[in-house]
C-alpha cells in the first residue's frame, strides 16, 4: 500500500510517499481502507519535532495523522459491533501512533463510529479530532450549561467553528473571536456576538463570562481569566502556562482545565455522528488536497489562518 512516511522531523520535504506492506489486524481490530483524512495543527507540530514527536521517535516508519474516514475491509474474529463494508470514521489512537496518512489503517473499534450516510468521507474526516475536542471540552473537561455565556477564541478555526455550533445547540450565548475578515463566517455558524481580536480588546469589553474555551493560551489565558465570573470555567487547549497564570485562575476560584488533551472515544464519536446526521453541526472544509499533495496541506495548516478544516482524499 501507499503511505506517507515522515523520514525525519523537520520541514515538509521529509513527508514522502512510499510503498509499505498492508498492516495486519489482531482479533480485536479492523482494517479500514482510508478514503479521507484531515490534517490538524498537531500533525504539523509533530512533523516539526514538537507536540507528540518525543513519543514517536522510536517508531519505524513514522506515519502521521489521527483523523480518518473509510470502509472496513477486514474484521478481527472477536468483532461483533461492526462488519465488512461498514463506512466508519473516527480519531484513532490519539495520543499514540495514529498512522492515518495511508491507504489502509488498523483501528480499534473502540475509536470508531458509523459514518452518517448524509455526509461524504471528506466531511466525516473533517469532523473527528476538531469536533471531539469541542465536544469533550463542553461535556467532560468542563460543563457548559444552557444560558451560559461562553467565549470561544479562534472561532473560525477547526475546533472553533465546531465549538460555536455545539455551544448554540446546548443553549449557550456564544461570543466568538477571530479577525474582522472572518466575522460573518463566525456569526454564520450561530455566534451571538463577534470580537475582532486585532482591533478590539475583549478583556475591556466582556465581563461575567461563565465559560471560556481558550485556544490561544500564553498571554491570552490571563486575559480570559479576567473576564470570567468567580467560579466560572476555563478549558485551555495549548500548553505552556506559567505558575502566575495558574495562580490567577485559582484566586478567582475557577473550574480550570489547564491543559486539555482530547482522547479517542468511540462513544463520543457516536454523539458526533448523531449531531452530523441531524444537521445540528457540519464541518467547513477549507480545501481538499490529493494524496500526493500532503506537503501543501501541511503548509496551509501551518499558516494558522485556515477557516475550518483541511482534508486529504485518497
Amino acid at each position: 500500500m501507499k503511505a506517507i512516511i515522515l523520514k525525519e522531523f523537520g520541514g515538509v520535504e521529509n513527508l514522502e510517499v512510499q510503498e509499505i506492506p498492508i498492516p495486519r489486524i489482531s482479533e480485536n481490530e479492523v482494517l479500514v481502507k482510508v478514503k479521507a483524512f484531515s490534517v490538524n495543527p498537531v500533525d504539523v507540530k509533530t512533523r516539526k519535532g514538537e507536540a507528540l514527536a518525543a513519543s514517536l521517535r522510536n517508531e519505524k516508519p513514522i506515519i502521521l495523522g489521527w483523523d480518518i474516514s473509510g470502509i472496513i475491509v477486514e474484521t478481527g474474529k472477536n468483532i461483533t459491533s461492526l462488519k465488512l463494508n461498514d463506512e466508519v470514521f473516527g480519531m484513532v489512537n490519539f495520543v499514540g501512533h495514529g498512522k492515518a496518512y495511508a491507504e489502509y489503517i488498523v483501528v480499534s473499534v473502540a475509536h470508531l463510529a458509523l459514518k452518517p450516510k448524509n455526509i461524504s468521507h471528506a466531511e466525516a474526516a473533517a469532523s473527528t479530532l476538531a469536533a471531539l475536542t469541542a465536544w469533550q471540552a463542553f461535556s467532560f473537561f468542563g460543563k457548559l450549561r444552557k444560558e451560559d455565556k461562553v467565549l470561544i477564541h479562534a472561532a473560525a478555526g477547526g475546533v472553533g467553528h465546531f465549538a460555536v455550533q455545539m455551544a448554540k445547540h446546548l443553549g449557550a450565548f456564544v461570543i466568538g473571536t477571530s479577525s474582522a475578515k472572518n466575522k460573518e463566517f463566525v456569526l454564520g455558524w450561530g455566534a451571538d456576538k463577534h470580537i475582532d481580536y486585532k482591533n478590539q480588546q475583549f478583556e475591556n469589553e466582556l465581563s461575567n463570562i461563565d465559560f471560556v474555551l481558550e485556544t490561544i493560551g500564553h498571554k491570552n489565558f490571563k486575559k480570559s481569566v479576567s473576564v470570567l465570573r468567580e467560579e466560572g470555567t476555563i478549558v485551555n487547549l495549548p500548553s505552556g502556562l506559567t505558575k502566575e497564570d495558574e495562580k490567577a485562575a485559582e484566586q478567582k476560584k475557577l473550574n480550570t482545565c489547564f491543559f486539555m488533551s482530547v482522547y479517542s472515544n468511540g462513544d463520543d464519536m457516536k454523539i458526533i455522528a448523531d449531531l452530523l446526521e441531524r444537521k445540528i453541526i457540519r464541518p467547513h472544509i477549507y480545501k481538499i488536497y490529493g494524496f500526493n499533495k500532503v506537503r501543501e496541506a501541511h503548509l496551509q495548516v501551518e499558516t494558522g489562518t485556515t477557516r475550518g478544516k483541511v482534508v486529504v482524499e485518497i
